[in-house]
């Protein structure tokens, strides 16, 4: 055994011997002879070194023209690139130049006379280095059926042009392959076909200019480079047993070793199988109702040869009967007296409690007194949540969760009236936790400490409300917790009511809540406000901030107080018990002073910007007393005016107070000579028409008698007015008699007989816009009564006819016929007068307005 490594290195040697011999067979074509040259038509470029060089090799390069074809002010240069290296006005020159980069180098020969250039000749010399040795050879043929392929790294780049062949010998035959692969990094070739039964040995060589390299010899059968196809195959599971499931495989014929992996695609840990046979396989113990995948690999050798790719594939196990137990809670409100609304919550199975889809929720009532079905009632529903009306009292609520296969275990729930007799959690708080969550502790009942089973804790948005919708959020806790951090469903910046349970025997007792937050910043913005003046006051009342710009838990509102004139504030009011009636009433402020009022919104950040300003004004003593004198004395004086004997003693003052001249008599316009002409001619137009023709005594001015307007203390009952008025209309002609028995009963006006009757004659009203004074004299009463009517007409130039009088057997009338331009004010006097009432007693004197 001393000597075993001896084949190897023999092997080696005879490898590289055969290796350099292709490798000079392919480099004879390409060397070139020591002492690079190049000749042309006008003379030739030299260079002492070959046209391949190391770097930081010197070469001497040598310019040469053929004869002498230039004049004295010509001369011969060597450039390099645009570079000039050297420069001779003989027939020849030369110069020394180092390589110190990689790659081709460029050098020409030139002539230059004066400005111009022209080119005599040129030679290339390029810079590389050997080759490194080819390392990781490596083999591999993909399935039973093809061809070897050969892959090595070449090394570092060599920067000239450098040859790679394989030499492949079964121990008899050597071959040599060139490559033709021209990448710089990596190397491969493919190989003919080979047999099972061989053993190859397989090099790599590596030549140029600069030298050769040679790897390491690579020994193999074909058993050991062959990598398999991926086997196809089927999963079927057993309709006995939803966890068992069986493979059937198909692979190569020479490829029967296989592996089996798989995992649930929810995780990323793989269970490994580590030989089976491909044909048939079954695994046992999966998941229900979860999606699986699965992967198989083979090879030719147990112990030798490559394995095949994974070949994978994908299904879901059958459903399987839940077994986890439903996480349900409750709430418990009055609907009137006879009823109550009971709100069930539960949250969803995990996949693997539920084992399948869940098709729907039973959730069953039962009353505790025995009363209704004995079963209870059953309702189905696909939520998560269940609202029921029922009748007040006590029942247990089961709830399960069904799928295809089965129902979960149920879950149940005792509710009764009242909590009393069930104590509450004691010195509930809260801390802000950061990053959404909250730390909640608290401590156990004073009472009945022995009888808690658990505890509930309960989170909601406070935005939100205690409404039923959206379902809040809660942990169940174990009776020797007093403490838990709560982070689902809780969002920073956000206003939590947290509320604490204990629950005795799966009864819930009475409530402990606080506010919380996880964290929290100022408000956005502030409180809008609305003021309502008092008499010694101000209300203030404001809307809550909107919940995005609250940021947190509200801990307070500043209200400012300042007057107008003033850049601070004179007073701050803080309002801290947030959670009553929005609300503040503010006394003690100076009247007739003007006040500026705005306020803020806090959390435990910081206080937020200001809200709306208003500002408010309450009016001076003086001003209240001016306005409450001026209504009192306007309720007093309405209530003595409406006492008669006042009103009469108020009217004879005023009379006295009244200027002399109103009370003049005023000329009668009716006795001017134009009225009385007038008056002839409208009576001969009118004669056909009128029922009572004018003669010559009608128009002569009656007897003026004198009477002095006396104060009389009126008697109601000798009183009596009586107005007949004619109208007429389009219709025919009617009247209408007033009638006043007294002043205190309101006018009644009936229908006079038409004059077609023969007992009453047609009126006309008489001419508007007059001051009439009316004087009745009567044989055992006189009254003197005066009317004033204020004729809004000043045109002062205006005629009055004069009035047409005649008699009846039951009484007197009034008849006129004014002209078209006159006004039809007319305002009807009061007077009693019993018997006929003629001319010889009534007198009317009219005149103009002053």
């Amino acid at each position: 055994m001393q000597f075993a490594w001896i084949v190897p290195v023999a092997i080696s040697l005879l490898m590289h011997f055969k290796a350099e011999a292709c490798g000079k067979e392919n480099m004879t074509a390409t060397k070139l002879p020591r002492g690079a040259a190049e000749i042309c038509d006008k003379g030739k470029m030299t260079a002492n070194t070959s046209s391949t060089v190391q770097l930081g090799t010197i070469v001497t390069l040598s310019c040469q023209l053929k004869s002498l074809q230039h004049t004295e002010q010509c001369r011969i240069a060597i450039f390099f690139n645009s570079s000039e290296l050297n420069t001779s006005y003989s027939s020849s020159v030369s110069t020394a130049f180092q390589v110190l980069t990689y790659g081709k180098h460029v050098f020409t020969c030139k002539i230059v006379c004066e400005y111009k250039k022209k080119l005599i000749c040129g030679i290339d010399i390029e810079s590389g280095t050997a080759p490194d040795e080819p390392r990781n050879v490596s083999c591999i043929q993909y399935g039973t059926e093809g061809h070897p392929t050969c892959t090595w790294d070449k090394g570092r780049l060599t920067y000239i042009n450098t040859i790679y062949v394989i030499q492949l010998s079964n121990g008899t035959d050597l071959s040599c392959i060139s490559e033709e692969s021209l990448n710089k990094k990596s190397g491969s070739l493919a190989l003919s076909k080979l047999n099972f039964d061989s053993t190859y040995t397989v090099a790599v060589a590596a030549f140029n200019e600069l030298g050769s390299a040679f790897s390491q010899p690579l020994m193999f059968m074909l058993i050991d480079i062959v990598k398999p196809h991926p086997p196809n195959f089927l999963v079927e599971f057993e309709n006995s047993s939803v966890t068992n499931c069986t493979f059937f495989g198909f692979a190569e014929a020479q490829a029967q070793h296989c592996r089996l992996r798989y995992r649930p695609l929810a995780r990323h840990t793989w269970s490994t199988v580590a030989s089976i046979n491909i044909e048939k396989c079954t695994l046992h113990d999966l998941e229900p109702h979860t999606a699986y995948e699965f992967q198989v690999s083979c090879k030719i050798h147990p112990e030798r040869g490559l394995w095949s790719d994974w070949q994978a594939y994908q299904t879901q196990t059958p459903e399987a009967v839940p077994t986890g137990l439903l996480d349900v809670w409750y709430r418990q409100q009055d609907a009137d007296s006879q009823r109550q609304t009971i709100s069930l919550f539960w949250k969803a199975l995990s996949n693997s409690e539920a084992r399948g889809r869940i098709l729907w929720y039973t959730v069953t009532f039962k009353a505790l007194d025995q009363q209704g079905y004995p079963g209870g009632e059953e309702h189905l529903t696909t939520q998560t949540s269940y609202t029921e009306v029922m009748l007040r009292g006590d029942y247990k609520i089961t709830v399960t969760a069904e799928n295809s296969r089965g129902r979960s275990p149920p879950v149940s729930i005792i509710t009764k009236l009242g909590t009393e007799d069930l104590p509450s959690p004691q010195q509930v708080s809260v801390v802000a936790m950061g990053n959404s969550s909250i730390l909640v502790s608290w401590k156990a009942p004073i009472r009945l400490t022995a009888s808690i089973s658990g505890y509930v804790v309960e989170w909601v948005d406070t935005q939100k409300g205690t409404r039923l919708e959206p379902k809040p959020a809660w942990v169940k806790l174990p009776a020797s917790s007093l403490s838990t951090v709560i982070s689902e469903h809780i969002k920073d910046n956000v206003c939590y009511q947290i509320t604490v349970f204990a629950l005795y025997g799966g009864r819930a007792g009475q409530v402990a809540s606080v506010r919380g937050y996880s964290r929290a910043e100022a408000p956005s913005s502030g409180p809008q406000m609305h003021t309502t003046l008092r008499a010694n006051g101000i209300l203030v009342l404001w809307e809550a901030i909107p919940a995005h710009q609250q940021r947190g838990c509200i801990t307070g509102y500043h209200i400012y107080l300042c007057k107008k004139d003033r850049e601070e504030a004179s007073d701050v009011y803080f309002v801290s018990n947030v959670s009553a009636p929005r609300s503040l009433y503010i006394t003690d402020l100076q009247h007739g002073e003007r006040y500026a009022l705005w306020m803020t919104a806090s959390t435990a950040a910081g206080e937020g910007p200001r809200g709306n300003s208003e500002l408010i004004y309450l009016e001076g003593a003086g001003d209240w007393m001016t306005a409450v004198l001026t209504c009192s004395f306007l309720i007093f004086s309405a209530c003595i005016c409406s006492v008669p004997p006042v009103r009469k003693v108020l009217h004879s003052l005023l009379s006295v107070l009244v200027p002399q001249w109103q009370s003049k008599a005023i000329p009668d316009p009716a006795n001017a000579t134009w009225a009385k002409n007038y008056t002839l001619v409208k009576a001969e137009l009118n004669s056909p028409s009128s029922l009572f023709p004018y003669s010559a005594s009608s128009l002569e001015e009656p007897e003026t008698i004198q009477v002095e307007e006396v104060l009389v203390k009126p008697n109601p009952t000798a009183f009596q007015d009586k107005l007949l008025s004619g109208s007429v209309g389009s219709k025919g002609n009617s009247e209408w008699l007033l009638e006043s028995s007294s002043g205190q009963e309101e006018p009644e006006y009936r229908l006079l007989p038409s004059a077609t009757d023969g007992e009453v004659q047609q009126q006309q009203p008489p001419p508007p816009g007059l001051y009439k004074r009316i004087v009745v004299e009567e044989t055992e009463h006189t009254q003197t009564v005066s009317e004033y009517i204020a004729n809004p007409i000043t045109d002062t130039t205006a005629a009055y006819p004069p009035l047409a009088t005649g008699t009846t057997e039951d009484h007197s009338e009034l008849k006129c016929n004014p002209l078209s331009i006159f006004p039809t004010t007319f305002l009807t006097p009061k007077l009693s007068y019993e018997g006929s009432l003629t001319l010889d007693t009534v007198k009317i004197c009219s005149s103009f307005p002053r």
